[in-house]
């Protein structure tokens, strides 16, 4: 490690004569909603190791300060990089309350994107697949309040039902009992649930995709593949099919298990194989609602 060129008093003397730029008045006194740093991959000790997420962390400004301490921002970092943490948004908790603490700011912003790793094993081969789940959370703690939402993405497969519907007319005639061919792609759904108390697990949040939706893995044999494959023609969905499905196993999870108000998000992506453009869908709801759809339903 280099040396230190410049005298340690030389340093405290500058220091001390209180030159404090972040803290002078802007040429334009305006208070900004977000400042901070994006793309900073932060190593999160968890049950599964320790684990790189990407973050991006922000505090408001008020109007007559003209930036925020950047360093600080590392100073919270570095404070929890030896803890440990059983859930990724536990970690997002304590990392938001220490962002504002440092920067004594009244609200405060973070993103968490990352991986976890998730071992399976294939229907019928019985070989071990190691794969990973995506997971994010998004916090933002103004005052006193934290609203918290945590995400769970799994890839998926679709079979359209439209081509399959017209395939079983194609070939009427024939007597074979075999779910007709239909163009499948790869999908992406995520499950977002706001946290609060008697909040959900990750693991709770991955067993509602995984009722819902034709989850993949990495390891397959051929007798694997046959399996997955005809279930997803047995079964075939729509992006809004997976959507939906994925809604049905979450109200039918924590109906009377967690509060109504609970905010929940299911976001869905399928990477279209026959055609050029890709399918996307969204549901914005509460448990309440999506009971309520469930009891309707019967």
């Amino acid at each position: 490690m280099k040396q230190p060129q410049i005298p340690r008093s030389t340093h405290e003397r500058i220091i001390n004569n209180g030159i404090d730029v972040p803290h002078q008045r802007p040429s334009f006194a305006i208070r900004l909603d977000q400042v901070g740093i994006s793309s900073k991959t932060v190593w999160l000790q968890l049950p599964q190791g320790r684990i790189p997420f990407q973050a991006q962390m922000t505090v408001n400004l008020p109007a007559q300060a003209r930036g925020i301490h950047m360093s600080r921002m590392e100073q919270a970092i570095s404070a929890l990089h030896d803890s440990s943490f059983a859930q990724p948004s536990s970690y997002g908790e304590s990392l938001i309350h220490e962002l504002v603490s440092l920067q004594g700011c009244e609200s405060g912003q973070i993103t968490l994107k990352g991986k976890l790793p998730l071992e399976r094993t294939s229907v019928v081969s019985q070989k071990r697949s190691i794969d990973s789940i995506d997971i994010q959370c998004r916090l933002e703690l103004c005052g006193e309040e934290l609203t918290s939402l945590l995400g769970v993405g799994v890839c998926h497969i679709t079979a359209c039902p439209c081509t399959q519907v017209y395939n079983d007319d194609l070939f009427s005639e024939t007597t074979e009992e075999c779910p007709r061919p239909t163009h499948s792609q790869r999908s992406h759904t995520t499950l977002w649930f706001q946290r609060q108390q008697g909040e959900p697990t990750w693991q709770q949040l991955l067993a509602c995709l995984e009722q819902s939706l034709h989850v993949t893995q990495d390891l397959l044999k051929r007798p694997d593949e046959a399996e997955i494959v005809l279930a997803a023609h047995q079964q075939p969905q729509f992006a809004e099919d997976a959507v939906r499905e994925t809604a049905r196993s979450v109200a039918h999870t924590f109906a009377g298990n967690l509060p109504p108000d609970s905010q929940v998000v299911i976001e869905s992506v399928s990477l279209e194989s026959i055609h050029i453009h890709d399918v996307c869908c969204r549901l914005a709801s509460n448990l309440a609602q999506l009971n309520a759809a469930a009891e309707a339903e019967g």
